[in-house]
């Protein structure tokens, strides 16, 4: 069992060096919003997790580690916790549910809306696109989709947003996200749904999706509502959500006034 806590102790390292990097590299006056600049430093996390988690579909001894912790895990099973079909969604929640009761989120919510929207359908392209091309059996062998872990994707893209949106009020409301997409990644390991190459991929490909989105929102903006960044008109956008389980694609309706 000491192998496996080393390898998840090594993933929420990971994790909590990389919000460190992030406040390093986007830090922003307090009375006006810059946009996020590109730095390579901020990929290294980022590209880290993701290049363990390729390097892990082909090698033997990452293999070999991958199942020591599902037979390990399966021994200490007593019944599946499905908590991370919840929990995945928790830190993009907290993003928009902070800013409504009252603790003020660095962008406007048509701009954080846009951000989520971006971040979101990187995510998942990038997602679906590996679990086809990889084929990759999972450790229940229910599916030979299993890598990389959307869920966990999903959850540390929500940690990253809430860790940009309000690491100048508090650095805990991105520790506690960070936390709370760890806890999904061993979660997914814990119900058998993954190896941890996978979950170590999706909290890459999560990362990085939303700072891509950062990156790229600015032009995002431009493009959609000119040279115009208040909110005075309403505003409606429409955004797409997945279900992995049930394999449904969803569409979310959001009118700002």
């Amino acid at each position: 069992m000491n192998k496996s806590i080393v390898l998840l102790s090594w993933l929420i390292c990971t994790c909590t060096l990389s919000a460190q990097e992030t406040v390093q590299n986007d830090s922003i006056q307090t009375d006006t919003i810059k946009p996020s600049k590109f730095s390579y430093k901020q990929l290294i996390i980022p590209t880290a997790l993701i290049g363990y988690g390729v390097i892990g579909i082909e090698s033997d001894q990452l293999k070999s580690w991958n199942s020591q912790i599902r037979d390990e895990v399966k021994e200490d099973i007593d019944e599946k916790i499905s908590i991370d079909d919840f929990s995945q969604w928790a830190p993009a929640a907290s993003v928009f549910a902070l800013d409504a009761f009252g603790v003020k989120a660095k962008h406007s919510l048509r701009d954080r809306t846009v951000i989520f929207a971006t971040s979101y359908a990187i995510m998942t392209a990038t997602v679906m696109s590996l679990k086809s091309i990889t084929k990759v059996e999972r450790p229940d062998g229910s599916s030979k989709n299993s890598f990389p872990s959307g869920h966990t994707a999903t959850a540390f893209a929500g940690a990253e947003m809430l860790w940009q949106e309000y690491k100048d009020k508090s650095i805990w409301y991105g520790i506690a996200g960070y936390a709370v997409a760890t806890g999904t990644g061993l979660f997914r390991i814990y119900n058998n749904r993954h190896w941890l190459t996978d979950v170590a991929a999706g909290a890459g490909i999560g990362i990085l999706s939303t700072k891509m989105a950062y990156w790229l929102n600015p032009y995002i903006t431009k493009t959609l509502f000119g040279n115009d960044h208040q909110e005075s008109k309403p505003t409606t956008f429409v955004m797409p959500s997945y279900d992995q389980n049930s394999k449904t694609v969803g569409l979310s309706f959001v009118k700002t006034f």
